[in-house]
């Protein structure tokens, strides 16, 4: 596995692993939870050392999960969790970034994680009602505490990212990310390119999607996040299958899977860009490290650009409430 480096030198695989799903979003769990401590640790082996959580996922089994799966292995992997929910009874009721509640979310996510430092720290969303000069600043304190070592924002908009970063310096920004997804492209990847800001897409493979396994007819199952977001419904999945489509052409013509060639387009676009897909299966960690062996040529890249532009894609990628948050 190749690594990269986020920030002012926070160095990771090129491939890391978003742990959300081992806990929610994606209906029911294939495996246990000793299946997915075995997962984690599978993806040591494999030279995966950068793992993504959070409190809010559970609410706060997914960090006692990935706790005790990297336990053993502390030493050799990076973890990222994040704070910015206000959480009630299993439940987020909303944002709560205040400099009070970033604090108790640090302890509380120590404890969980069973460490003595968070590696990145992230914002979750963006609080309107906290400045988010107080964010940096608290983030602040805890990397002078010891307690934290970066600092991060997740699906920020531009000016706070620079507001942010003139208090502490941002290591990396989260957000959604991929080939249907090319948001960040026209504002937020220059900016981070300017500052010196490392990029972790969360959603590379569009929810599963580029893995091209989704059936654009059938429905999800109950618990699964994507039978809620606009862009799965089943009118929407049979008009934007046509980019998958050509997504498996050109993996079978470079003998990859289209899940690797779409993580190989990323991993194309910056040296600082750090996907971060999810899965529940070892078999899936094997084929999405291979994403780093699948070189696309610059014709290659130009195809993909090219035919993304022409198609489209057909419906937003989350519902109205949780667009809400983004890009604050």
């Amino acid at each position: 596995m190749h690594t990269r480096t986020l920030g002012p030198g926070l160095q990771v695989s090129a491939i890391g692993l978003g742990c959300m799903g081992m806990s929610q979003s994606y209906g029911p769990n294939p495996g246990s939870r000793d299946d997915m401590i075995r997962v984690i640790r599978d993806a040591v082996d494999r030279e995966i050392t950068f793992f993504d959580t959070a409190e809010v996922y559970g609410p706060y089994l997914n960090e006692e999960l990935v706790g005790e799966a990297v336990e053993p292995v502390r030493d050799q992997v990076v973890i990222a969790t994040k704070f910015g929910w206000d959480i009630h009874e299993g439940k987020s009721v909303g944002l709560d970034s205040c400099p009070e509640q970033i604090k108790r979310v640090a302890e509380a996510s120590l404890r969980r994680l069973r460490t003595d430092v968070i590696d990145l720290f992230y914002q979750h969303r963006v609080d309107p009602n906290v400045p988010i000069e107080d964010v940096a600043g608290t983030v602040a304190e805890l990397v002078e505490a010891g307690k934290v070592r970066h600092f991060g924002l997740s699906e920020p908009a531009v000016s706070t990212i620079r507001r942010a970063h003139a208090v502490f310096p941002v290591t990396a920004v989260q957000s959604e990310y991929s080939l249907w997804t090319r948001d960040p492209e026209s504002e937020v990847l220059p900016t981070l390119d300017e500052l010196g800001i490392g990029f972790v897409p969360f959603s590379p493979l569009g929810k599963g999607f580029f893995t091209g396994t989704i059936d654009t007819a059938a429905p999800f199952a109950a618990g699964d996040i994507r039978g809620s977001i606009p862009r799965f419904d089943a009118e929407n999945r049979a008009a934007n299958q046509a980019l998958v489509d050509h997504v498996a052409e050109l993996a079978a013509a470079h003998g990859a899977t289209p899940g690797q060639i779409a993580l190989a387009w990323l991993l194309a676009q910056k040296p600082w860009i750090v996907p971060i897909p999810g899965t529940r299966r070892t078999e899936r960690l094997e084929e999405n490290a291979g994403a780093t062996r699948a070189a696309l040529s610059a014709d290659d890249i130009a195809d993909l650009d090219s035919i993304a532009a022409r198609l489209g894609v057909q419906g937003e990628r989350y519902n109205a409430q949780h667009m809400s948050y983004v890009g604050k």
